[in-house]
Formats: C-alpha cells, structure tokens, sequence
C-alpha cells in the first residue's frame, strides 16, 4: 500500500491508490484494499512512500538500545574513540562505568530567569558556581542566544534531569528544572525525529550506542512542552506578572475596540450633517 505525501497536514498520511487520510500512528491500525488508478507523473513518483512526520510528537528511533556487556561497553568505547577528530573521549572507569561528554543544543523560545544581582556568566563563573540553596529573591530575564551549544563532561549514570540541571547551573539559570526537557535528536531517510527523554535515561550511554556522528544521535534543550501549562512550576511573581500582562493585554484590546466604533460613529454622525432634508 503506498503512502502519498501530505504538505498541509504534516502529521497526517494519504493513501496513494484509495486517498484514504489517516494519522500517521494509525497507520498499523489500518485495513484497506485499495482499488484505484496505477498511473502516475513524475511529480508523483518523487513524494512516493514519503511520511511527513509532526517532530512535536514523541517518536520511537528503530536503532536498537540493547543492554551491553562489560566486553561490549569496552569495545563500543574503542570504537567510539576511533571515530571522533577531537579529545572529546570517553573513558572506562574501573567500577564499570564510562566517562565522555555529550553535547547539548539549546533552542529556548522563552527567556529564562537568573539573579538580578549577577553579571552575565563567564567560564571561570560557570566552574565556580555552586548549587542553588536558596531561593532567589531578584530576578532579571534575558533569552539566550540561538541555538547555544554547551559540553557537559558526564558519567554513563548520568540521569536526563541531572543533566538539564547542570544546564541550568552553568548559565545561572534560576528556573524550575521542570519547565525544560532534554530532547534526542535524530536524522533519517532525509526525515528528523525528536523524542523527549524520560528523567532517568543515560544520554551518554545513548551517545554510545548511536556513535559520535550528530545526524545518527544529537540532544537538545527545549522547552518542556507538555499540552497544558504546569502553573504550579511558575513562582508567586512570575505568576503575578503574567496576571499583570494579561490586563494590560486586556485593557489595550478594549481601548482598539472602542476607538474603532467611536469612530465609525464619528463619521455617521458626519455623513448625517451633511446631507440637508429634502
């Protein structure tokens, strides 16, 4: 059964020979026996058995995550190390576990909160920095620059969360953990998929098993896009404030709609002056 592809539904597939639409993880559900034209132009033979996949949704990578043993890390690692043009290696440790690094790609739509009272952090301020202990009564906002990129130098126990918490360490960002999640990042059959990880999956033991090349595996920071917003993981301020643009959203919304009748009125009322009875 051939798939045609669908440019204004990204997330959906159209049969090629019934036209039968369907969602693309309905797919397996379907039960057709299509019936229709065999023609087709040459237009059509280049979107053939293309699926538009919708990168906001949680997808399964079909690479097989398999349980390794000590052989195997110890291979994989030599393997690993091979491949890579820089001193980016990882190492075996004698308890067993790994030590590598893993880049992350930070793509945040929303500014993030750091203290009002800190400059902007530097490298020897990133190393020097110690965990949150407190909470931070001034905060000043500012976006990140574009797509930012950040080494962490992690163990193979390295959880999801830790490593977005790090994160948020290194550049003094004061937000809840919660509102970020750590995405893994992969391309294939010129198609991208974007999975959000789990709190307790290793990222350097998927970048392991995926090797050094960033089209086969990378990770990226984004927003934790959930479907609704968690209000409870907003502070009292943060929640004030947006009351407080919310009114002003609200208040400038009502002024533009009654300047707009009033002046409609204003010119009925000078077309009505200026026609005599009679």
């Amino acid at each position: 059964m051939k798939i045609l592809k669908i440019v204004k539904r990204k997330c959906s597939l159209k049969f090629w020979d019934c036209k039968f639409i369907c969602h693309y993880r309905c797919r397996a559900l379907i039960r057709l026996d299509c019936r229709g034209p065999r023609y087709k132009n040459e237009q059509d033979e280049g979107n053939e058995q293309t699926i538009e996949k919708d990168t906001n949704v949680d997808e399964q990578i079909d690479w097989e995550k398999p349980i390794l043993s000590q052989a195997d890390i110890e291979q994989k690692i030599k393997e690993y190390n091979s491949q890579i043009n820089s001193n980016l290696f990882m190492s075996l440790n004698k308890d067993g576990s790994y030590t590598g690094f893993i880049k992350v790609q930070l793509k945040l739509i929303r500014p993030v909160s750091v203290p009002a009272n800190k400059k902007a952090p530097s490298i020897q301020d990133t190393r020097k920095s110690s965990i949150r202990s407190q909470a931070v009564k001034r905060r000043t906002s500012f976006y990140l620059p574009k797509d930012t990129i950040k080494h962490l130098h992690i163990i193979s126990r390295t959880r999801a969360s830790e490593v977005i918490e790090a994160l948020l360490k290194k550049f003094m960002v004061v937000d809840n953990p919660r509102k970020f999640a750590l995405f893994e990042r992969t391309e294939k059959d010129d198609q991208v998929y974007i999975r959000k990880l789990s709190d307790e999956e290793q990222p350097l033991r998927l970048r392991l098993l995926a090797g050094p090349n960033e089209k086969t595996l990378s990770f990226v920071l984004k927003e934790n896009e959930t479907g609704e917003v968690n209000w409870d993981a907003f502070s009292m301020p943060e929640l004030q404030n947006f009351l407080r643009i919310l009114q002003r959203e609200e208040e400038e919304h009502t002024r533009q709609i009654l300047q707009k009748y009033t002046h409609c009125r204003q010119k009925m009322q000078e077309a009505l002056a200026a026609r005599t009875p009679g």
